[in-house]
């Protein structure tokens, strides 16, 4: 299953550009043998100011079809690693092709397409930069191979 992180916004060469690559390079090689990855960002940037509806439908063009969307967002569940794991793992048993995370702009995912998620997950209650967001999401993808895969780099 390809995986996909979706978002508004250009990470430019700096520390969270180098986390997000680190972290998506070692899923890419540990989900390889598990039926995950790789992981391509797509970034998208509403240049004309129209909002989050805008940023929904750039978004939009970004999810392949018939991909399981999950949505970033503070109304989301907050799910344990091993949790987001199992997801993955059951929507590529199940026979998806992709799951595409998407990370919204300032103003956070239109409702439009926050609607037609398969999910919505959050990363706790405080609101957190949209970089430091794709860093972690990019270690969460990471974690959640190393999971599956039976590493050691979770510990319970």
């Amino acid at each position: 299953m390809r995986l996909h992180l979706c978002a508004v916004g250009r990470l430019r060469a700096g520390p969270e550009r180098v986390l997000v690559d680190d972290y998506l390079a070692r899923a890419d090689r540990t989900g390889r043998a598990l039926g995950l990855g790789p992981v391509t960002e797509h970034e998208v940037e509403d240049k004309r100011g129209g909002g989050m509806a805008a940023e929904a439908d750039l978004l939009g063009r970004t999810l392949p079809a018939g991909a399981a969307v999950v949505v970033l967002d503070e109304r989301g569940k907050t799910l344990s690693s091993p949790e987001l794991a199992t997801q993955l793992a059951q929507w590529r048993d199940t026979g998806r092709q992709d799951a595409a995370f998407v990370i919204g702009g300032a103003d956070g995912i239109d409702p439009g397409l926050r609607a037609r998620a398969d999910l919505a997950i959050s990363f706790g209650r405080m609101v957190w930069p949209h970089m430091l967001v794709r860093v972690m999401l990019a270690e969460q993808l990471y974690r959640a191979t190393t999971i599956l895969s039976g590493s050691p780099y979770h510990r319970v």
